[in-house]
């Protein structure tokens, strides 16, 4: 995999432009048109988005809370989510 110093840019994009990007990457590579070495460079900068876009949802997740109730279902606060890994 690519050293992530060759992929700074990525670390300042959003989620949205980091999928929209790997998408399109995606796209690029299951329709086979692009050469050995191309496919290579952008499978490694396929690499770097994921790891980008599963370090954002990490941090999204940290920071969902689920609302607690009380016995009469009334909000009484939150409470960190439980998330499996």
């Amino acid at each position: 995999m690519a050293d992530t110093s060759e992929h700074a840019d990525i670390k300042d994009m959003s989620f949205e432009q980091a999928l929209k990007e790997l998408e399109a990457i995606v796209d690029r590579l299951e329709k086979g048109d692009v050469e050995l070495e191309a496919s290579i460079l952008i499978y490694e900068r396929g690499e770097a988005l994921k790891a980008h876009c599963d370090a954002l949802l990490r941090k999204a997740e940290a920071k969902v809370e689920k609302i607690s109730l009380n016995a009469n279902n009334q909000p009484t606060g939150t409470e960190p989510l439980d998330v499996e890994d």
